[in-house]
């Protein structure tokens, strides 16, 4: 049957991953809404929709191809937004991951430069790389997505390009339309740099979350 994409708790210091139920479906669903301008490329359900987003995501999690998350966040114990574990790749052995996406990325408006989306990057490279062995992982945003690239170029991954036409458009009107996707990666040599980096910033994260809890 090949290799299945199942993705374990992961747990960190500001965020858990947990595999994605409709039992998040209620936190999501306020997350979703708190403020929407960073969403213009990205697939965030609206409130009443995040029970077909749910379906829709668990029902690619029943291929093998992809493993969704809930971001909870560990300060208010609520699901903050979604992440995944997307297109796995066997190379040079049926049972043997050689590489893997990570995406379908979302938070809550007050989530966003708290720490978490860099500790969610953290816990999902360490598992691919250090658990699963891979040799790259993979990320993908729309091209004309600035705030996305910045934020995936943060984490350490490096961009590859940009694949004209290559996947749907998430954009509002677009519908039916294809968009250009700036393709960034990880590599096995690169990982110990980028997990560095990555700790370094969830430590300042939970630094500057300590200091102001204390004031």
């Amino acid at each position: 049957m090949g290799f299945q994409l199942e993705g374990p708790v992961l747990e960190g210091t500001l965020v858990r991953l947990e595999p994605l139920g409709h039992r998040h479906a209620a936190d999501l669903a306020e997350a979703a809404e708190e403020h929407r301008d960073s969403y213009a490329f990205t697939w965030v359900p609206r409130a009443d929709e995040v029970g077909d987003y749910v379906d829709a995501q668990l029902a690619r999690a029943a291929t093998g191809r992809l493993a969704p998350y809930a971001q909870i966040s560990l300060a208010s114990g609520r699901a903050v937004g979604a992440t995944s574990y997307w297109e796995p790749r066997c190379w040079r052995s049926d049972d043997r991951l050689d590489a893997v996406e990570v995406g379908f990325t979302w938070l809550a408006a007050s989530a966003q430069g708290t720490g978490l989306n860099a500790e969610s990057k953290l816990l999902l490279f360490r598992h691919a790389f250090e658990e699963w062995g891979v040799a790259r992982v993979d990320l993908k945003t729309d091209a004309r997505n600035a705030r996305s690239r910045a934020a995936i170029a943060a984490t350490g991954a490096r961009l590859e390009g940009v694949l004209r036409n290559w996947s749907r458009s998430w954009a509002p009107g677009e519908d039916g339309m294809l968009r250009d996707s700036a393709v960034f990666s990880v590599t096995a040599a690169e990982w110990p740099e980028c997990r560095d980096r990555l700790s370094a910033r969830v430590a300042g994260a939970v630094s500057r979350a300590a200091g102001a809890t204390v004031r």
